[in-house]
């Protein structure tokens, strides 16, 4: 390098600038300091406010939209409540249909068996006296075949035979009803 450089250099600080470049620097500061204030500052703000306006406003619909879901929510709990207690009405409704019903089916089947068991009683009953009527003639011949065949005499007349038979078996029933009395 050279002398004068290195000598200026040497008596000088290096990192402070001269008056002159000093007040020109000002000078432009100011002129961008008052062009910022009055021309973009003012922008800038407004689009601030706008900005802010517009997020006070969201935040205005984001609570408005809040308290309609937590009304919705709450509408929305009570429809579910009384859907509930509606579907336990129609459960409780339905078991009392369904007891009833099955009531009157175990009545109707009572009612049902009652009377087939009615008509077999009076069938067996029926039956019952043919089968008397048929054993009755039945022991009735036998009984004069045996007769006769005892008595060594022809029972052929049909009155004495019946009268004898009627009275035969009177006597047996009158066992029989005997024997059962004393039997209990």
């Amino acid at each position: 390098m050279r002398p004068s450089v290195l000598a200026a250099a040497a008596g000088a600080n290096p990192l402070v600038p001269g008056v002159p470049d000093l007040i020109w620097s000002a000078v432009c500061f100011l002129i961008l300091l008052i062009f910022f204030w009055k021309r973009i500052l003012p922008a800038v703000r407004s689009s601030l406010d706008a900005r802010a306006e517009v997020i006070e406003g969201g935040i205005k619909k984001a609570e408005s939209a809040q308290a309609e879901a937590t009304a919705a929510l709450e509408k929305y709990n009570e429809q579910l409540a009384e859907a509930r207690a509606e579907a336990a009405r129609i459960r409780d409704q339905a078991r009392q249909d369904g007891t009833k019903i099955l009531n009157e089916l175990k009545e109707q089947a009572t009612t049902e068996a009652a009377r087939i068991m009615a008509n077999a009683s009076t069938q067996i009953e029926a039956e019952r006296q043919a089968a008397v009527v048929t054993l009755r003639a039945e022991v009735g011949s036998l009984a004069i075949d045996l007769a006769s065949s005892v008595i060594g005499q022809s029972l052929a007349d049909d009155e004495k035979a019946t009268k004898l038979v009627d009275q035969f078996l009177a006597d047996l029933e009158a066992s029989e009803a005997s024997s059962k009395k004393t039997s209990r």
